[in-house]
C-alpha cells in the first residue's frame, strides 16, 4: 500500500479550505490538513511533515509570500505552491525568489489541481503560460551612472519608504492603503513617483533597487 501524500493547505477562508480539501481528497492517495492562518502553519510543521504545501497569497498579518520565505528558511526542502484567486504577476519575481515550486489558480479544475500537486512532488515547476515571458533574462544595462547611484542621491521620503517596505512584504495596493491609512489612489500615485525616482518599471525592480540602496529592510521577519 502506497504511503499517503500529506498536503498542508493554508487559507484564511474556511469555506475555500474545506472545498479544496474535499476536491483533493477525491484522490484516495492524498490527505489534506487545512490551517486558517500562517502562524498556525508555522507551528504545525514543527511536529508534522508534509509532502506539498499550498498557501493562499493574500492573508492577513502574514502573507503567502512571507509564509513561503519563513517556511523555506526553516525547511529548505519544502515544496510550496501559491494557491490564489488574485493576479500574481506584480509579485512574480519576489515569489520566485522566495522559493515557491509554482502557482495554482483557485479557478482550476480538480484534475488540474491534482496534476499541479503531483508536478510539485516530482520537483517540476508549475507556472501559468501567461507568466513564462517574465522568465526572460533581464537586459544588461550598461548604465554606470545608475550603478554608481547612492542612497543620498535618491530622495525617498519616510512615507515612500513605508510603502516600499509593504511592497517588499508582498502586500497589494489595497492592503497597503488599509495598513497605512491612505486611499488606494494615493498609494498608486506614490508608487509612480517611487518608480521614477528609482528608475524602475515594476514593483519587483523597485524592491531590488531599494534593497540595493538599503532604503528598506531585507530582513523582514526579524
Amino acid at each position: 500500500m502506497k504511503p499517503m501524500i500529506k498536503i498542508l493547505l493554508v487559507d484564511d477562508h474556511p469555506s475555500v479550505g474545506e472545498g479544496t480539501k474535499n476536491m483533493i481528497e477525491q484522490d484516495p492517495e492524498m490527505q489534506v490538513t487545512v490551517i486558517l492562518s500562517a502562524m498556525e502553519a508555522l507551528e504545525i510543521v514543527k511536529t508534522e511533515s508534509f509532502d506539498v504545501m499550498l498557501f493562499d497569497l493574500n492573508m492577513p498579518v502574514i502573507s503567502g509570500l512571507e509564509l513561503t520565505k519563513r517556511m523555506i528558511g526553516a525547511q529548505p526542502d519544502s515544496r510550496v505552491l501559491i494557491y490564489t484567486g488574485y493576479e500574481i504577476s506584480p509579485n512574480f519575481n519576489l515569489l520566485i525568489e522566495s522559493g515557491v515550486a509554482g502557482f495554482v489558480s483557485k479557478t482550476v479544475t480538480r484534475e488540474q489541481l491534482l496534476n499541479s500537486i503531483r508536478c510539485a512532488l516530482r520537483d517540476e515547476a508549475v507556472i501559468p503560460v501567461s507568466l513564462l515571458r517574465q522568465l526572460r533574462r533581464r537586459e544588461i544595462r550598461l548604465n554606470e551612472s545608475k550603478e554608481e547611484k547612492s542612497m543620498e542621491e535618491v530622495s525617498i521620503n519616510e512615507r515612500e519608504q513605508e510603502i516600499l517596505q509593504e511592497v517588499s512584504n508582498g502586500n497589494s495596493n489595497k492592503d497597503i492603503a488599509s495598513k497605512l491609512l491612505m486611499s488606494q489612489r494615493t498609494v498608486e500615485y506614490n508608487l509612480t513617483r517611487i518608480f521614477e525616482k528609482l528608475g524602475v518599471r515594476s514593483r519587483a525592480e523597485a524592491v531590488v533597487e531599494a534593497r540595493r540602496l538599503k532604503l528598506i529592510n531585507s530582513s523582514d521577519f526579524m
